[in-house]
C-alpha cells in the first residue's frame, strides 16, 4: 500500500485495488473507505505512519458496499475501536444480511472488472463483516471537517454516497467519479447498477463547491475541482 499526503490534513492511502483517505481533525481522525479484505492492518500501520495510534480514528465512512471499499472496515473497527458508517440502502450488505446487486456491464467494463477481481485477495471462506452499522441519508451531517455532508449519489449502487467537507472545500465521490489511471481524465466512474442515475449523480456532486475531489479510483483533484468536475460532467448530461 502507498500512502501520501494530498493537503495537511488529508492523505490518500492507494491499496492495489482502490484507495481510502484518512482526514484529520484535532480530535481525531476519519476514514473514508476501508480497502478490500486484509487492508485492516496495512491501515493501523499507516496511521501509525501519520503520526497518530489506530484508536485516534473515530469513525469509518463507507461510500457504498463494494468488496474493494468495505473490506478492511471490520478488522480495522476491531483494532480501532470506530464506529463504521454506511448509507441505509448499502448497510444490509454491508453487515452480510443480503448479496447486493451485481452491477450492469457495458461490454468495454467486463475485461476491466476481471482485471480488478484478479488483483483483489483470495475470498474468505467467512467474510469478515461488520456486525453494527450505523445507517446514514442524503442530508446527514457528521461531526467531522467542521460538519461532514453526506451527498446521495445513487447509480454506482443504490446507496452510493459522497461525503462533503464544505468548510474545506473537500470532496469525496466515492465511485461515482473516478480519474483514468491512463491520463488523469475525470470520468463516470464505472461498473454501475444504474448509469442513467450515475450521471444525475456525477452533475449533482459537480455542482458542489469543491477546490479538492477526491476519488475512490485514480488520482484526486487538488486545485479548482468544483470547475474541473464541472467540465468532466458536462458531455455526460448531454449525451
Amino acid at each position: 500500500m502507498d500512502a501520501y499526503d494530498v493537503t495537511p490534513r488529508l492523505r490518500l492511502l492507494r491499496f492495489p485495488v482502490g484507495q481510502a483517505y484518512l482526514w484529520r481533525d484535532d480530535a481525531g481522525l476519519t476514514l473514508i473507505d476501508a480497502g478490500a479484505p486484509g487492508a485492516g492492518l496495512p491501515i493501523a500501520d499507516a496511521v501509525r505512519a501519520w503520526g497518530h495510534a489506530p484508536e485516534d480514528v473515530r469513525r469509518i465512512v463507507l461510500t457504498h458496499f463494494h468488496e474493494d471499499h468495505v473490506g478492511g472496515a471490520a478488522e480495522f473497527a476491531r483494532l480501532s475501536g470506530a464506529e463504521v458508517y454506511a448509507h441505509r440502502l448499502d448497510a444490509p450488505f454491508v453487515r452480510g444480511e443480503a448479496k447486493g446487486p451485481p452491477p450492469v456491464y457495458e461490454d468495454w467494463e467486463r475485461p476491466l472488472h476481471a482485471q480488478a477481481l484478479a488483483q483483489l485477495p483470495a475470498p474468505l471462506p467467512e467474510p469478515d463483516l461488520p456486525s453494527v452499522v450505523r445507517e446514514l441519508d442524503d442530508g446527514d451531517t457528521l461531526d467531522f471537517g467542521d460538519g461532514a455532508r453526506i451527498v446521495g449519489a445513487p447509480g454506482h449502487t443504490d446507496g452510493s454516497i459522497a461525503v462533503h467537507l464544505p468548510a474545506h472545500g473537500v470532496l469525496f465521490t466515492g465511485d461515482a467519479i473516478a480519474a483514468s489511471p491512463v491520463d488523469g481524465q475525470i470520468m463516470l466512474g464505472v461498473l454501475n447498477l444504474d448509469r442513467e442515475r450515475a450521471v444525475a449523480s456525477f452533475a449533482r456532486l459537480a455542482a458542489l463547491p469543491s477546490e479538492v475531489a477526491c476519488f475512490g479510483h485514480g488520482d484526486p483533484v487538488t486545485e479548482n475541482a468544483g470547475a474541473v468536475l464541472g467540465k468532466a460532467a458536462a458531455p455526460y448530461r448531454s449525451a
